[in-house]
């Protein structure tokens, strides 16, 4: 956080959250022909949201540790179709039936070349000066969703963050990872990824802690002083191959409904490590990385614990227990639907998911707690006779920690209909402070960035100024080589990580995701709940309400356009950077060479279709109907059915997350992810899909009626 806003945070009066808009509507907006009326109704809405309401929800649903499939889990799926229901939502929850794992033994074990015991552990989460939360029996140990199980000993090696880069340093060193044991702390890429090179490479277990100089005291103060982790506090989390696909490992492409039968089920073994994966704390890293031996930690490999890291192998031998209990469990997804008044099959869907992996205050129920606002505000607005155009879908899904999965599976099963999805809206860490960031498709960037202008701050002003000072400021979020932050802030890629992967990457619905960041060390953790949210993140829940009117506005001010306000210009501007730094890319790297030429003429005549399409969209005609729908399946053009080389889950030929990164976008990623992989026929073979994509997206957006 910024000097200026911890000023302005700090400064907060408890009236705070029950502050009204104060800002006037704009005068126009992009796919209104007249928006005084439309105006009104988002005056309305924004008025409705309520921060001490915000904070119930949110309490309520961390009340308990609620892991996906347990009774806890299902009781909070009961409260939120009950919020949807009373404000007047056509409410179901939704089951299926998904192949998940618990832990029934998790054992560390770590020795000195002469047997003398290091640690064993893993050592309970919890901090002297007291958690109200932390001594609940129901809070799970810490475990790794997808974990293999076995009983493993070997010798110990550090590879910093277990990227793929980490890995080949080692590999240059000549350290031989066969039947290891790779400790690795987070960041950098997705937790499943460091798990599966460590698994190609030939380790037999996985450590992964949380060093103290990424979230730790040598950020600040650690709980419960301060927002960051503890010396005992773990980052649980799924090692589930995400990349080659999510939702069900038994299921891909298929929804796992409860009549689904077994027999047609397939193995997960290429979803799925075999290896043993634990997460542990850094005060049960210590005496491991202390005691390596080998040679001196990389520059950039150390870490902040109080000692040189030493690489290994050496000084330490690993014993690994790792017995997972895996069964096809129950999960539950509440979906509650508001039909549209005219255009009842065009959804706009919002969601974000419910589970955690223990209470998650901020990861993800100050979503939920913020969703429920935004769903309070709509049943204000359809008790005074408001009808939104088009059917608006809000969803609260079950088991993304595992894997995305509850909504992948709807997704799944609502393939046919998601066609006619004109956006998806993500929230999922709304609020762990007070920094508004967002990401999104090229098409949506400048919607998020114009409707950020019609909601209130708790800092002053609009949540688009805060957000552009912060920006301004030197946020870690921003991206300064980003094309429009020359006149705009810049607004992230989607890749993967949260529930919006299935709707754009899968089946191509134009998708956004937002939230507000602050220090949170806590992640994944016993210690992220409602005692660390009301202390450190937000106190007056004046953010949650900030969220909550975002979030709906998205999905009010889509519902009801005139015109689909995408932003084509934007998207071929993105794509032709994509190509031009694929080909600078080649040529750099001069390893072969790739005819990008089509590729860029494709680029050019999508260009010209889309600035065409934003002069007709800002003063259109005839068919609404028809021109709305040619919109939306320009979209849908770039997604190629084929998908994507040895995960063809992955469908959309623009944005997809890295085989080796996880979580972060690679953008055309068959085309990039062959060239990197040094494999320029496939790297062709992925350029003339890409070209086809690109072509197709110009002809359906130059067919505008």
């Amino acid at each position: 956080m910024t000097l200026r806003a911890l000023i302005a945070f700090a400064s907060l009066s408890a009236l705070a959250p029950l502050m009204a808009p104060a800002q006037s509507a704009p005068a126009s907006v992009f796919g209104y022909s007249d928006f005084s009326g439309e105006a009104k109704i988002e005056q309305q809405f924004l008025a409705v949201p309520d921060a001490k309401l915000a904070g119930e929800h949110l309490k309520t649903l961390t009340a308990e540790p609620h892991i996906a499939s347990s009774p806890e889990d299902h009781k909070t799926a009961e409260y939120v179709a009950e919020k949807f229901r009373a404000a007047g939502l056509d409410t179901e929850i939704v089951p299926y039936r998904v192949l998940l794992n618990q832990p029934k033994v998790v054992k560390i074990e770590a020795f000195d070349p002469a047997g003398k015991l290091l640690i064993s552990g893993p050592t309970r989460e919890h901090v002297d000066a007291g958690d109200p939360y932390q001594d609940d029996p129901r809070v799970v140990m810490p475990f790794n969703g997808s974990s293999g199980s076995g009983d493993v000993t070997g010798e110990a090696v550090y590879a910093n963050y277990g990227r793929l880069e980490d890995f080949d340093q080692l590999a240059a060193q000549h350290v031989d990872l066969h039947g290891k044991v790779v400790i690795v702390r987070y960041g950098g890429n997705f937790r499943g990824v460091k798990v599966y090179i460590a698994q190609q490479r030939g380790a037999v277990g996985v450590l992964i802690y949380s060093d103290p100089q990424d979230d730790g005291y040598y950020k600040g103060d650690p709980w419960p002083i301060g927002p960051w982790r503890p010396a005992t506090g773990v980052q649980r989390g799924s090692v589930q191959f995400l990349f080659t696909y999510p939702g069900d490992p038994e299921t891909p492409g298929v929804a796992s409904t409860l009549d689904f039968p077994d027999s047609a089920r397939v193995s997960p073994e290429g979803n799925q490590p075999h290896i043993i994966s634990i997460p542990i704390s850094y005060h049960d890293a210590a005496p491991i990385l202390q005691a390596l031996k080998g040679a001196g930690a990389p520059q950039g490999w150390q870490g902040a614990l109080p000692f040189r890291y030493h690489v290994g192998p050496g000084g330490v031998k690993v014993h690994l227990v790792s017995q997972q209990d895996y069964q096809r469990r129950i999960i539950w997804d509440v979906v509650g639907k508001i039909k549209g008044s005219e255009y009842p099959e065009d959804w706009v869907v919002a969601g974000n998911h419910r589970d955690a992996w223990v209470y998650g205050a901020v990861d993800p129920n100050s979503g939920t707690a913020a969703m429920l606002e935004s769903v309070h505000g709509l049943g204000a607005l359809l008790k005074q006779g408001w009808r939104p155009k088009r059917t608006v879908v809000f969803c609260s899904w079950d088991a993304e920690e595992e894997g995305l999965i509850g909504s992948t599976e709807w997704v799944e099963q609502h393939a046919k209909t998601l066609e006619r999805a004109v956006a998806y809206f993500n929230v999922d860490v709304a609020v762990a402070g007070p920094d508004f960031s967002a990401s999104a498709v090229p098409s949506l960037k400048q919607f998020i960035r114009e409707l950020t202008r019609s909601v209130p701050s708790p800092l002053g002003s609009t949540v688009y100024d805060q957000w552009k000072m912060e920006r301004n400021e030197g946020n870690e979020h921003r991206a300064s080589n980003a094309p429009e932050d020359k006149a705009e802030i810049h607004v992230g890629d989607l890749g993967s990580g949260s529930d919006f992967t299935p709707f754009l990457q899968h089946v191509g619905v134009p998708s956004t995701d937002i939230g507000s960041s602050g220090p949170y060390g806590v992640y994944h953790s016993t210690f992220d709940d409602y005692a660390w949210f009301t202390q450190n993140a937000d106190p007056h829940f004046a953010y949650l309400q900030e969220m909550a009117r975002v979030f709906g506005l998205e999905a009010i001010r889509m519902a009801d356009t005139d015109v689909l306000p995408y932003d084509y210009v934007s998207y071929a501007n993105s794509i032709e950077s994509y190509v031009a730094a694929a080909k600078r890319k080649v040529a750099d790297a001069g390893n072969g060479s790739l005819d990008f030429a089509p590729a860029e003429a494709a680029v050019g005549r999508f260009l010209t279709a889309a600035k065409a399409a934003h002069d007709r969209q800002a003063a259109p005609g005839g068919d609404l109907a028809r021109f709305n729908e040619t919109l939306r399946k320009t979209e849908g053009a770039l997604v190629s059915e084929a998908g994507l080389p040895n995960r063809p889950w992955y469908k959309h030929t623009i944005y997809a997350p890295g085989e080796y990164t996880g979580y972060a976008a690679v953008v055309i990623p068959g085309v990039n992810e062959a060239i990197d992989g040094k494999d320029m026929t496939r790297a062709a073979q992925q350029l003339t899909i890409l070209t086809e994509a690109i072509d197709r997206a110009a002809r359906t957006l130059g067919s505008l009626p």
